[in-house]
């Protein structure tokens, strides 16, 4: 299974690169928090219906059982799942589908560095270099034009997003001994539970019954099997490395925005994609490759 884990790293990459552009064109129809309620909604009930299908099939269980000192990083995971879909999602309200796409790259720092900071796992000077190479890029996609130095709302609600996911990465790699199975179940419907209450206590109310479908298919692909191919890659490469091969997925959610909207991308973008291009290369391989 070992021999699998990069190219589960990277499946999950590609099912979640296709939500920012889809859902960048959801929100037209479906209010922001309530779009991050039901996409997690989706990916929980997906994965259930796996998990039946599993049973069915009499598959042997993945994992092994949950213990009472899981029962933090399991809230962990809810929470921070629920407050980084919900920045990301008002973020794409404010910012293009692009700039979304590679911002998300900031995940990676944010991930090595809690990774350091609360488990002890090591971060090589090639990764710090990555690191800052990656945060290098996030600032020049982020200041906005003008006189003055600032940042842009858009990009600060997915900075914010990407440091939510960094922390909820390493409460996730602690469960990662776990069924990828349930993990994705439970961060699936208990964080699209906890979205819905917020959108709710927020004044948003559901869309059109004919959206929430496709909406709800896309957290199944996105959100659903992407944490579960993630969660199986992060058992044998960790959080950190994990997320390195992970981060080919803001570059082909850039491409399909780029192509979808029909965006030109400006030579801010063409910097920053060209900057954070390296530092993803540079965490991403080793100095003899």
């Amino acid at each position: 299974m070992k021999q699998f884990a990069v190219g589960y790293a990277i499946l999950a990459a590609a099912l979640y690169a296709v939500s920012i552009p889809l859902s960048k064109l959801f929100l037209n129809e479906v209010s922001p928090l309530m779009l991050s309620a039901l996409l997690y909604i989706g990916s929980g009930l997906g994965m259930a219906a796996v998990g039946i299908g599993q049973k069915i099939r009499s598959a042997k269980p993945d994992g092994t059982p949950f213990v009472k000192s899981d029962t933090p990083y399991i809230v962990g995971m809810v929470l921070l799942n629920t407050a980084a879909l919900a920045c990301l999602m008002l973020g794409l309200t404010f910012a293009s589908a692009s700039h979304v796409s590679l911002l998300n790259n900031l995940e990676i720092a944010a991930t090595a560095v809690f990774a350091m900071l609360f488990f002890h796992e090591k971060v090589s000077k090639r990764l710090w270099g990555a690191i800052f190479l990656v945060t290098a890029a996030g600032v020049i996609l982020s200041v906005e034009s003008g006189e003055t130095f600032s940042f842009s709302a858009g990009s600060l609600l997915v900075t914010a997003a990407c440091l939510f996911w960094g922390l909820e990465n390493n409460c996730t790699r602690v469960l990662s001994e776990r069924s990828p199975l349930k993990v994705s179940v439970i961060k699936g419907v208990f964080a699209g539970l906890s979205g819905l209450l917020l959108a709710l206590l927020a004044g948003e109310w559901f869309p059109s019954p004919s959206v929430i479908p496709a909406v709800l298919l896309l957290g199944f692909a996105a959100y659903g099997l992407s944490i579960f191919f993630y969660i199986l890659a992060q058992r044998y490469l960790g959080a950190a490395k994990t997320s390195t091969y992970y981060a080919v997925s803001p570059f082909i959610a850039a491409g399909l925005s780029l192509l979808i909207f029909r965006e030109v991308p400006s030579l801010q973008f063409l910097l920053a994609l060209v900057v954070m291009a390296i530092g993803v290369y540079f965490a991403s391989t080793k100095p003899s490759e």
